[in-house]
């Protein structure tokens, strides 16, 4: 397999409710039957995808070109800010998992590779014990930052927990199976930025320069959305990489580990890196976003054994012991700061 899979999310046939704790799921177009039809065969799509790769481009999705442009606009102006402004705003700590991490301060790949990038993390704007870190909203200093990006993080939200859906229905599991394990504050929206890279820079000797070092994600889904600039790689079964070339129209969607854990090794997350061009594009930034949606911190993940999908590997017997999701998130942010 040298692609990923794309699915059209298009006729998922769902609207988001305004309780997303489980509330009634309304086919979006068409009668309820062809409704329903669409829904499970668009997850058994996810569910091919995510055995075979835990990669796949999601078209058909809902978040307009104009949001997504506005969002990528602000991330950029962003970066440009003086380094002071920004580490004004510094991520502090694994528990609050917030604000602005400079290049260099995280490594994905500890004592193997060098991440060449720079973040900006936003979480709900609702939780008064760990309130986002935003920049000043000056006249002439970011000032629709906050709104936009507020926005965005509400339209990626209402994404992934539809990918949830999704991926309960692929495993015959109640539809709000995983919707109901993500409520409290716990997803984090990403902004991306990789610097122009000469090779004149200063390197640490025996540490291979990289944008993002090998890695798997952490939580249950990532949604990631790229710019034009490629760089991004994945591993397949194989162990062989593989361009994830960017698409203007597409979102890309992939496994975590607490979802790997949680389906009992059905589902994959699977390993990625982002490298260096070998060309011009070196010279250029590269920026994308990613909303990591991780289970609400107190969620016990206990591998599924319940249903056929997962009974099929290991005779119905768990791989895993149960683990709490903040402790899990908290140990892998502190292995990689």
């Amino acid at each position: 397999m040298d692609t990923l899979p794309v699915i059209d999310f298009s006729r998922f046939g769902m609207r988001a409710p305004a309780s997303l704790s489980g509330g009634a799921v309304q086919p979006s177009q068409g009668n309820e039957f062809d409704g329903q039809f669409d829904r499970r065969a668009i997850a058994d799509q996810v569910a091919q995808a995510c055995q075979s790769m835990g990669f796949f481009y999601l078209i058909g999705h809902g978040i307009s070109p104009q949001k997504r442009e506005a969002a990528f606009k602000e991330s950029a102006r962003f970066f440009q800010l003086p380094a002071d402004l920004k580490n004004a705003l510094s991520w502090s700590s694994a528990d609050s998992n917030l604000g602005y991490v400079g290049v260099g301060r995280e490594s994905l790949n500890p004592g193997q590779t060098i991440d060449l990038k720079e973040a900006f993390n936003i979480g709900p704007d609702d939780d008064p014990g760990n309130p986002n870190r935003w920049p000043p909203e000056l006249p002439t200093l970011l000032p629709t930052f906050r709104a936009t990006l507020q926005s965005f993080y509400q339209s990626a939200n209402e994404l992934a927990w539809q990918v949830l859906r999704a991926l309960a229905l692929a495993l015959q599991l109640p539809e709000n199976f995983f919707v109901k394990h993500h409520q409290q504050p716990a997803h984090t929206l990403r902004l991306l930025h990789y610097p122009p890279y000469s090779p004149t820079s200063a390197q640490t000797p025996g540490v291979q320069p990289i944008r993002a070092g090998e890695h798997s994600d952490y939580g249950s889904i990532t949604l990631l959305f790229q710019d034009a600039q490629s760089g991004l790689q994945v591993k397949t079964p194989a162990g062989e990489w593989i361009a994830a070339t960017p698409r203007a129209d597409a979102v890309l969607v992939n496994l975590g580990d607490l979802m790997q854990r949680w389906t009992n090794d059905r589902f994959r997350s699977t390993p990625h890196r982002v490298v260096l061009p070998s060309d011009a594009a070196v010279s250029q930034s590269r920026y994308s976003i990613a909303l990591f949606c991780d289970p609400d911190p107190r969620t016990l993940v206990t591998a599924v054994t319940g249903t056929h999908a997962c009974q099929s590997s290991f005779q119905g017997k768990s791989q895993y012991e149960p683990i709490i999701a903040g402790e899990y998130l908290r140990s892998r942010l502190q292995a990689t700061y």
